[in-house]
């Protein structure tokens, strides 16, 4: 029996994190390869912070700061109230649990999924795509919500994915176009694209940006009420 086996065969009765740091100390190269499932995901701490598979690597970030949930509950008020006048879809916020796939589960800080779609809200979390993310930039997360999240979020066909920067005072825009012509109203792009993102705004309070979205017609989202 090889040192690592014989270590293995002690804590292989462990706690699932003890469990997973013994690998990555003995078994380096079999502990990459390994990728966290949503049962085991189940089983991460209540700590406050935010636990999220990416193709079944866990990320963590910590709880954000004040000016992050401020522009959240300002998300929240607008979007909430024009939702109550116009029964189109449910919207949610974070902690809420995106299950995408057995390896891929997002808490993004704001969503919305449109009637049509409700069958994938269950009691306990969302199962499957919603129609709008939102996330919100942290200390810490610009690469996760900026290239990680938007290339995730593209592969599974979100619809629409908005990326608020609070230091910025800014919106980026991505949305869904498959297989369609680019013209002028989406600046940068012409001529035939596979399916995918298109970043077709990016927004400033500095400019006096204001959102809209096919997804909620009607809805105007004046940057300086958001960042306010």
């Amino acid at each position: 029996m090889t040192l690592t086996a014989g270590i293995w065969d002690t804590f292989k009765g462990a706690d699932l994190f003890l469990q997973r740091g013994i690998l990555e100390v003995f078994m380096p190269q079999l502990a990459q390869h390994l990728k966290w499932t949503y049962e085991e995901f189940l089983l991460f701490p209540n700590d406050g912070k935010r636990h999220e598979l990416i193709d079944g690597e866990h990320i963590m970030s910590p709880s954000p700061f004040t000016k992050h949930q401020r522009i959240l509950v300002n998300l929240t008020i607008v979007i909430g109230a024009f939702l109550r006048q116009h029964r189109i879809g449910q919207m949610f916020v974070a902690p809420m649990d995106v299950v995408l796939s057995d390896t891929d589960v997002v808490e993004p800080d704001l969503l919305f999924i449109a009637s049509e779609h409700a069958s994938i809200i269950t009691e306990k979390h969302i199962m499957g795509v919603p129609d709008l993310v939102v996330e919100i930039i942290s200390t810490g997360s610009r690469k996760t919500d900026e290239i990680i999240k938007r290339r995730l979020y593209e592969q599974y066909g979100v619809k629409e994915y908005w990326i608020i920067d609070p230091e910025l005072e800014s919106v980026k825009v991505y949305r869904w176009h498959e297989n369609m012509c680019h013209t002028e109203h989406i600046p940068n792009r012409t001529g035939m694209q596979e399916a995918g993102f298109v970043r077709v705004e990016e927004l400033s309070v500095e400019n006096g940006g204001t959102l809209t979205t096919p997804l909620l017609p009607e809805l105007t989202l004046p940057l300086s009420e958001i960042f306010g």
